[in-house]
């Protein structure tokens, strides 16, 4: 099932932040910066660099269909966009196809144009459930993890001084991304922003019952780049790392 409600986003609302969305095809884009650096012109602004990202990004998968396909690390060749080659320098380290990174890897870009071209303390960029933060606070990020009795009940406390971040979540029950297993949701958190949504992806296609969870969460022990986790599947989830459990009402 998707939810295309994305209800999640109003645990974002109300805080020292000024909220915004950004929607250009598939990409629904919720953005956060410091209120004193916010600008009325940011919106029009990160449309048209969306439009011009997409442009690049899909005449170069036009001519190599291939690398949209590929379930497995793909190289892309010399001629495209950086953003697609770094979407493949994450796939050789996670396994799995660079497309896998593509929610993170545009959150990242958004995020590096509104720093190069306004002055901003703050910055979120949230993307389908998949986050790039730069944040000054501490910040508590539930989990949203579709019919589970368990979805924004369970998160991650995250200390400032963690920040940057990337925080992305896969799921093969909620939303229209490829997942080859069962699990509810599977959180990551990396500071490469793409890292964490292939790992994510990875991770979340290894788990097709509960008796998953706690292979998954070893297996993800045992991968320095990922700072912290937490996997849900029905009613049972699975944390390891550095970060604190938050429990939510």
């Amino acid at each position: 099932m998707e939810y295309k409600e994305r209800s999640y986003r109003s645990r974002f609302s109300g805080d020292e932040r000024r909220w915004f969305c950004v929607k250009f095809l598939e990409s629904d884009l919720w953005i956060g910066v410091d209120k004193g650096s916010y600008s009325v012109f940011m919106e029009a602004d990160i449309y048209g660099m969306m439009v011009e990202l997409r442009r690049c990004m899909d005449a170069y998968l036009l001519m190599d269909p291939q690398y949209k396909a590929a379930l497995v690390p793909y190289d892309a060749g010399p001629d495209a966009p950086d953003i697609l080659k770094e979407m493949s320098r994450v796939s050789h380290k996670t396994g799995i196809g660079p497309m896998s990174a593509v929610a993170g890897a545009v959150a990242k870009a958004v995020a590096d144009y509104i720093k190069s071209k306004y002055n901003v303390k703050e910055v979120i960029v949230e993307n389908g459930g998949d986050i790039y933060a730069e944040a000054q606070n501490d910040m508590d990020i539930a989990v949203f993890a579709g019919q589970s009795p368990l979805s924004e009940r369970v998160g991650l406390h995250i200390p400032a001084t963690a920040f940057p971040l990337g925080i992305c979540t896969s799921s093969g029950t909620i939303g229209p991304s490829l997942s080859l297993g069962r699990a509810d949701a599977v959180m990551i958190l990396c500071h490469d922003v793409l890292l964490a949504d292939s790992y994510a992806t990875a991770m979340a296609n290894r788990i097709q019952t509960v008796n998953d969870l706690q292979p998954v969460i070893d297996r993800i022990t045992n991968t320095p780049a990922i700072l912290g986790a937490l996997a849900v599947k029905d009613d049972r989830m699975a944390v390891c790392g550095r970060f604190e459990l938050r429990l939510f009402r």
